[in-house]
């Protein structure tokens, strides 16, 4: 072989070889497990990516995504998580109850969630500032601010002695947390509450139909990350029966629910997105507390007020973070 010949052979082999490297380089994956639907969802997913993108990591570039959307069928979760895990990701992000299918199905994967519920009550991690284990994450206000949306309707139609209230049966432990919260306050302000079980999409028509014949003088949607997935439709529904009605989501009133009250759902996904960061830069879950979100946002529709014969009192406009009008 000639002199030359061999230098070229050995400087391409060497301009190779960085490249070989590389392409063998693993991708990291994130399982992305949400219990609803990508609608309803997409400003919770831009927060998460943003904080990923802050951290380094850009989908579709230096990490790829698995997404497992259960559409409210919450039986689904646990083959779901169970799929991830045989697919070895690198890193599980899961919301209510998604997160629990997660834990049950791995010890060893790093899992983030986020959560409405006490995290420790429901049995994701031992302590709030010693996770332990693989499992860490984010809370939000959630389940806490459902006897406020009670509240929040007596406030806002003090006339109304009889509030029905939506709840997820599939969805068991957060549902008994907030029922018995509403009822604890329904008491206290002598009203009677008239609860549906709503777990499917067909049967919201029926469950306002229900309520407008009652009739119901409001009504308050518990915590539900199905409920989430269908909040501009619960908006619509509710405008279209005339039911001053109160929930979590912004996208909800925006479509003429007369007013959210929530926690920064947001900041959660953003928060968790920041985990996910460091975990994926080699932090281990059980080193990383886990977060508060304890923000909450207060959204008047002042349109769908007027639509409904409602005067807002003015306290309650002085509080709100955003009237739409």
């Amino acid at each position: 072989m000639r002199r030359r010949d061999f230098i070229t052979l050995l400087g391409g082999a060497a301009a190779a070889w960085p490249l070989g490297a590389r392409a063998q380089q693993p991708v990291p994956v994130i399982g992305f497990l949400n219990s609803a639907s990508p609608r309803g969802y997409e400003t919770e997913l831009d927060a998460f990516r943003q904080a990923l993108k802050d951290a380094g990591f850009v989908e579709g570039q230096n990490v790829r995504f698995e997404y497992r959307w259960a559409e409210g069928q919450y039986d689904r979760l646990p083959a779901m998580a169970a799929d991830l895990v045989r697919r070895g990701v690198t890193v599980i992000v899961a919301n209510t109850p998604a997160n629990l299918a997660a834990k049950n199905a791995t010890t060893t994967i790093p899992i983030v969630f986020t959560t409405g519920s006490d995290p420790v009550q429901v049995g994701l991690v031992a302590s709030l500032s010693r996770p332990g284990g693989n499992v860490t994450g984010v809370t939000q206000l959630t389940v806490e601010l459902a006897p406020k949306r009670l509240e929040l309707a007596h406030e806002l139609v003090p006339a109304a002695h009889v509030i029905g209230v939506l709840v997820n049966p599939k969805n068991p432990v957060q549902a008994s947390v907030a029922a018995r919260g509403l009822q604890t306050v329904a008491t206290k302000l002598g009203l009677q509450l008239v609860v549906l079980n709503v777990s499917a999409e067909a049967e919201l028509e029926d469950a306002f139909t229900t309520f407008a014949q009652k009739p119901v003088g409001a009504v308050v949607i518990a915590p539900d990350t199905f409920y989430n997935s269908m909040a501009e439709k619960l908006g619509k529904l509710a405008l279209r029966h005339s039911l001053p009605t109160i929930f979590q989501y912004r996208q909800f009133t925006a479509a003429g629910g007369l007013a959210s009250y929530s926690g920064d759902i947001r900041g959660s996904y953003r928060l968790a997105g920041v985990y996910t960061g460091r975990i994926l830069k080699g932090e281990k879950p059980a080193d990383l507390p886990v977060q508060e979100s304890t923000r909450v946002e207060l959204i008047l529709n002042l349109k769908a007020a007027k639509t409904l014969g409602i005067t807002i009192p003015v306290t309650l406009l002085g509080r709100a973070d955003e009237v739409i009008e």
